[in-house]
């Protein structure tokens, strides 16, 4: 099997996304603030965007309630963008919960490709993002680097 190639839209996709977002579930978010996950959710969240941790092994991270899963998010909050830190073997169930809660983009950070999931996401009508860092993205687009 040959190396998988990250999906990347244009800049002016990445930017109306990154944009219009307010509120983004991180799943695999770890409250260990060496981790990843931590550094880039409080990142985003200093920047205005409400970070929903969904993780089994959390109660709360960055001051925010953390949930099991994607599902367990109360049905009122609108989840816009899903940021995943796991493996890409697990990617698809969470590109299926993404579709379930009616988020608008899948984005699956530096490493993680999964064509299943970026197939299930997309035919739902969802934006897709594969292979890169959200906050090296952001971070390009304002300028900060």
């Amino acid at each position: 099997m040959g190396e998988l190639t990250p999906v990347v839209p244009e800049d002016k996709e990445l930017e109306a996304l990154l944009g219009e977002a307010k509120v983004i579930a991180v799943v695999g978010l770890s409250s260990k603030p060496w981790r990843d996950s931590y550094e880039i959710a409080e990142y985003l969240q200093s920047k205005g965007y409400r970070i929903i941790p969904v993780n089994p092994k959390e109660t709360e991270v960055l001051g925010e309630r953390a949930y099991a899963s994607l599902q367990e998010i109360p049905v009122d909050v609108r989840v816009d963008v899903v940021d995943v830190f796991r493996r890409a073997e697990e990617t698809p169930a969470v590109a299926r919960d993404s579709v379930a809660i009616g988020a608008k983009a899948l984005w699956l950070q530096d490493g993680i490709v999964n064509e299943e999931a970026a197939r299930i996401a997309t035919d739902a009508g969802l934006d897709v993002v594969m292979g890169v860092c959200i906050r090296r993205t952001r971070k390009r687009l304002e300028g900060e680097d």
